[in-house]
């Protein structure tokens, strides 16, 4: 491990990014995608309830869909360009 050279990350320029100036600035990938799934379990167990009709139901259910389908598309595109 001694031999090997060890990568220094470049410096951000603050006119770039402004937050740079005061410290990290990433994000919560994981936590995000955590939060989805969750979400998506809240929505489909708001299924069980005292509906009149099945409007309610088709808006959850909708949600619920789409909201897996966009953490599907995420998990394919974890990796970025940047983050070879």
């Amino acid at each position: 491990m001694a031999g090997k050279a060890i990568e220094k990350r470049p410096e951000v320029d603050p006119r770039d990014e402004p937050s740079a100036e005061w410290g990290w600035h990433g994000s919560f990938p994981k936590a995000t995608r955590v939060a989805g799934w969750i979400s998506v379990v809240v929505l489909l167990l708001m299924l069980k309830g005292n509906h009149e009709n099945n409007t309610e139901n088709v808006w959850l259910v909708g949600l619920a869909i789409f909201l897996a389908f966009l953490l599907v598309l995420d998990i394919r595109k974890r990796r970025t360009a940047w983050r070879k």
